[in-house]
């Protein structure tokens, strides 16, 4: 996110000397993006960042995918991947459940209670939607205070951990890229400014505001990060100190938190088309999100969304929250997701598109992500999907 920050005790002067009060060397390091030409920072540690005192394969869980073959719309019910009181024993990290991905973007969901390792994906950055729960995402920037309609941007690389609220289970839908999360390049000026058509501004942006200093010896951290082959491979590193020694930073890279909430929607008299709802922006997909809003108010308007074939992208939908009219009649709810793949014409389910003609608001909560390559099922698709949901639309299932 390009816009500066500073942090806790940085020196006047980049790369000179920073004295700790006994007189030594804070340890400076740079963590950037594409090869020291795009945004960065400078983070003062107590120790050695680079020190580690063992290594170790860690077995990341289950990331294969299937194809989505025979092509054909699912319907997939995340709420149904852990049992009531399952959540209590599972963490944010290693509790993951691939449901959809593709070589661009992995999509998990995680029910937690309890408090996860020191984690690091070293693969691309993270936006974790909190469907409900509350929590604190401990950086070594700083903490994160977090609650339900907050997308979490974790840059890549960034030694973090999630410490779920005691009242209620953390519900977290993580998007993981294999590249940079950012706003979409269209609401930004050309030196990174959010521009006045955006929907949302720096302002509705909070990152960590203070440091976090944590002590500690032989400390554990989980590694994700890329195999020979382009798999996913994982390393557990063991740091002789806490890694969150960070005693101050600047600079326009680091994790930040928007919620839902401060998305101001853009409306039209006729329907407008998914990128009027885009918030952020990856390589190979886009995620936007569908919030309450009114709708089309031309007086021979179709509110719900026509009958589409989006042929370069395969359209994944979670539901969190509200009614989704579009979508009545076809079992989505809370915690749904649909994949509409690309080859596939969809819209509306059958009485939708004439009951939505008069509605002036729409109360509706999603967060779709579309991606420009095709997207495979994970453990967790396969085990949450609803096996009817591709023939609603004709009203009957196969003959064989």
């Amino acid at each position: 996110m390009a816009y500066y920050r500073s942090v806790g005790e940085v020196p006047p002067k980049r790369h000179t000397q920073h004295r700790r009060p006994d007189g030594g060397l804070y340890y400076e390091e740079l963590m950037g993006e594409e090869g020291f030409t795009s945004d960065s920072s400078l983070l003062y540690h107590r120790a050695i960042p680079s020190a580690i005192a063992d290594a170790s394969v860690w077995e990341v869980p289950d990331q294969s995918i299937a194809a989505n073959h025979p092509l054909k719309p699912r319907h997939l019910k995340l709420h149904e991947l852990f049992a009531d009181n399952e959540w209590k024993a599972v963490d944010a990290v290693t509790g993951r459940r691939l449901v959809l991905g593709n070589g661009d973007v992995r999509i998990s969901y995680v029910v937690a209670g309890s408090p996860s390792p020191l984690y690091r994906n070293a693969l691309g950055d993270e936006c974790v939607y909190i469907e409900s729960g509350t929590g604190t995402v401990e950086t070594v920037f700083g903490a994160l205070t977090v609650g339900a309609g907050d997308y979490v941007i974790l840059p890549r690389a960034t030694t973090h951990r999630w410490v779920p609220g005691t009242d209620e289970p953390l519900r977290a839908y993580c998007i993981e890229a294999n590249s940079h999360i950012a706003p979409a390049k269209r609401y930004l000026s050309r030196f990174g400014q959010l521009l006045e058509h955006a929907p949302f501004c720096e302002r509705d942006l909070c990152g960590p505001v203070q440091p976090l200093l944590a002590e500690g010896t032989d400390v554990e951290v989980l590694v994700k990060h890329r195999g020979l082959g382009g798999e996913v491979a994982g390393t557990r590193y063991v740091y002789p100190t806490h890694p969150f020694d960070v005693v101050g930073w600047d600079g326009c890279l680091y994790p930040y938190v928007f919620n839902i909430s401060d998305f101001e929607p853009i409306t039209g008299r006729i329907h407008q088309p998914p990128p009027a709802h885009q918030v952020f922006e990856g390589e190979g997909f886009v995620i936007c999100n569908f919030v309450p809003r009114k709708v089309d108010y031309h007086p021979l308007s179709i509110p719900v969304p026509y009958y589409h074939s989006n042929v370069d992208s395969d359209e994944v939908m979670f539901y969190c929250g509200g009614n989704y009219e579009a979508r009545k009649g076809s079992g989505i709810g809370q915690g749904s997701i649909s994949l509409h793949p690309g080859g596939h014409a969809h819209g509306p389910q059958p009485g939708a598109y004439e009951r939505s003609i008069g509605i002036e608001f729409f109360d509706e909560l999603a967060v779709m992500v579309d991606t420009f390559r095709p997207l495979g099922v994970g453990e967790g698709g396969f085990a949450s999907e609803d096996p009817g949901y591709a023939w609603t639309w004709a009203g009957k299932a196969p003959r064989s």
